[in-house]
């Protein structure tokens, strides 16, 4: 359980919205920590797994097209792209990030759905016990956060579309 809990879940949700989650499959066991948490705390807020539809992609590069891609379906109240990217050594790792990051931005902004991201870039992530360890459990927050994120900003964005209409 995160240590980030809001006292309320949004209400006045339709029960019909589906959601997104685009996961890498690089540093799978890590990153599906963050799938798991959100998948539980959306269950909590009463969003079963039934309405929410899980894609693998091989890794954060390939998540904005999957989620450009299911936000213009219609299908999706918003969706959510989580990935470990690690510094190898070989490539610029934060390039990389910063591409996902200014591409999951321009899907919500062309779309008009929410984009969530839990990925991320850890400075030094070394592949032994203690890194390993540390990143399980942050990413189990991090899925958390992304659900709490996704209810506030799905909630928030209707109570804007209901004033807008007045």
């Amino acid at each position: 359980m995160s240590t980030t809990t809001p006292a309320t879940f949004p209400t006045g949700l339709p029960a019909g919205l589906r959601f997104a989650f685009v996961e890498a499959v690089w540093h799978a066991d890590i990153v599906q920590q963050a799938r798991d948490a959100f998948l539980a705390r959306m269950a909590e807020a009463g969003i079963g797994p039934e309405r929410i539809d899980l894609f693998d992609v091989p890794g954060a590069f390939e998540i904005p097209l999957h989620a450009q891609r299911l936000a213009r379906s219609g299908r999706y109240a918003a969706v959510v792209g989580s990935a470990l990217v690690v510094d190898d050594g070989i490539y610029r790792f934060d390039a990389l990030m910063q591409t996902v990051v200014q591409a999951m931005m321009n899907v919500q902004l062309d779309t008009g759905v929410p984009t969530i991201l839990a990925v991320h870039t850890p400075h030094h992530f070394r592949e032994h016990a203690e890194h390993r360890k540390y990143f399980l459990r942050h990413f189990a927050v991090k899925g958390t956060e992304a659900a709490d994120a996704c209810l506030q900003t799905v909630a928030g964005l209707r109570r804007l579309d209901g004033l807008l209409a007045s």
